[in-house]
C-alpha cells in the first residue's frame, strides 16, 4: 500500500520534471515579488535573484537525476 502511494510522488519522466520545475519557479517568483515589495532597492532585487537561482540549481539536479535513472534502468 505504501509503495503505491510512494509511486505517486516519484518523478519518472522529463515531462514530470519540467512540470515540477515550473511549479517551483512560479512559487519562487511569487516569493521574490514579496521580497521586492518588502525590501525596496538592491536588497529586494538580490533576494529575488537568489530565489530564481535556487530554482535553476534545483531544476538542473532534478533533470540530471531523471536522466541518470533512465540510463541505469531504474523502473521505480
Amino acid at each position: 500500500m505504501l509503495t503505491r502511494i510512494r509511486r505517486l510522488f516519484t518523478i519518472r519522466t522529463k515531462f514530470e520534471a519540467f512540470a515540477v520545475i515550473y511549479a517551483l519557479a512560479l512559487g519562487a517568483t511569487d516569493r521574490g515579488m514579496h521580497y521586492v515589495a518588502h525590501y525596496p532597492g538592491a536588497g529586494g532585487k538580490l533576494l529575488f535573484l537568489a530565489c530564481c537561482a535556487a530554482v535553476m540549481m534545483g531544476g538542473g539536479k532534478i533533470i540530471d537525476a531523471v536522466e541518470m535513472q533512465a540510463q541505469l534502468g531504474y523502473l521505480d
